[in-house]
């Protein structure tokens, strides 16, 4: 991952944002959530984290880190746990793509084992489940317009496009040969006329992460509370209730088909604490909560739905393409039970 990065010129420009001097020393590959290049570095006794786009950028690789410092910017001195922006550089001459520094986070992240404390208190568990909540409820309620996200999404008709969106992306599988096909998961068009017959008329606009689950968070080393929400290149202005809809269909329920993992699990809260726990911290109307868990369902069985179509026609491993699968028949297996 190193190599990936130019460190010489990336000093140069720390140099000129008077970010220290000297030599960048310490230089370590961080594991992410996505392909991204996240690296740990030192210069002049300081700590950064620094982030890119993969050594083989997708077409709007650069224009994602992009907005992902924007946002970062603009949240910067909320009451919404995130890492803090140093410097970022939009310019892709300097290193040939986007990037940006941010402040080192205080705190792990929770999927697999836990450590110790969290590992030996249910009690701290408990409070990670609720403060996982608490993080959306406060992303929610911020006014985009006023940090200068007014142009950040496409809110106009934003639930109006769900279903459309993810069909259309269920049958452009199609081109994958031998994909066993959408009749291979439950209840698909069933589901998707469900949602369109039962959408809400209306929600208020705000910052929705877009991928908002236990593995896109950090909790501090010592409670349960949050210590950062992670990977926002996924973060738009759309309503941020499918946020929560994307926690329940993520939560783990015992099943073993969860997309998600922590060990031990006993203590953290069931999927009816969590929804109380946001409406207590959210004016947003949750009378039509299991829509938003269906939608989530519908569409993260979608996007699972895609390796396994690509494994079908030897472009990713076939384990991988086996399990999605059987995730992705889990969700639309959930989503049918929601509504029955």
């Amino acid at each position: 991952m190193e190599s990936a990065v130019d460190i010489e010129s990336l000093a140069t420009w720390m140099t000129d944002q008077g970010l220290g001097a000297g030599p960048i020393d310490n230089v370590t590959p961080l594991a992410g959530g996505t392909q991204n290049i996240l690296l740990r570095l030192t210069r002049d006794g300081r700590d950064y984290i620094f982030r890119r786009p993969p050594a083989h950028p997708r077409p709007n690789s650069n224009e994602t880190m992009r907005r992902e410092a924007r946002l970062l910017r603009a949240i910067a001195g909320t009451n919404v746990p995130h890492p803090a922006l140093i410097a970022d550089c939009g310019d892709e001459s300097v290193l040939g793509v986007a990037f940006y520094l941010m402040e080192p986070v205080d705190g792990f992240n929770p999927v697999g084992q836990l450590p110790m404390p969290h590992a030996g208190s249910p009690a701290m568990r408990h409070a990670m489940g609720l403060a996982l909540v608490d993080g959306i409820a406060a992303l929610g309620a911020l006014d985009h317009q006023a940090l200068g996200l007014a142009d950040f999404g496409r809110p106009d008709n934003f639930l109006g496009r769900q279903v459309d969106r993810w069909r259309s992306q269920l049958a452009g599988y199609g081109e994958f040969a031998d994909w066993t096909g959408p009749q291979a998961l439950p209840s698909v068009d069933a589901i998707a006329a469900w949602l369109e017959r039962h959408r809400p008329a209306d929600f208020t606009p705000g910052i929705m992460h877009g991928d908002y689950h236990l593995a896109n968070v950090m909790y501090r080393p010592d409670s349960g509370d949050l210590a950062a929400i992670i990977d926002w290149e996924l973060a738009t202005i759309g309503d941020p209730l499918l946020d929560l809809g994307w926690v329940l269909a993520t939560w783990p329920d015992g099943s073993g088909a969860s997309t998600v993992s922590v060990t031990p699990w006993e203590g953290f809260p069931a999927p009816a604490e969590l929804v109380a726990r946001y409406g207590a911290g959210s004016a947003r109307d949750l009378s039509a909560v299991d829509w938003y868990h269906v939608l989530a369902c519908y569409k993260l069985g979608i996007l699972l739905e895609g390796t396994h179509a690509r494994a079908c026609a030897g472009k990713a491993p076939r384990d991988t393409g086996d399990r999605l699968h059987s995730r992705a028949i889990h969700l639309f297996d959930r989503a049918q039970a929601l509504i029955r």
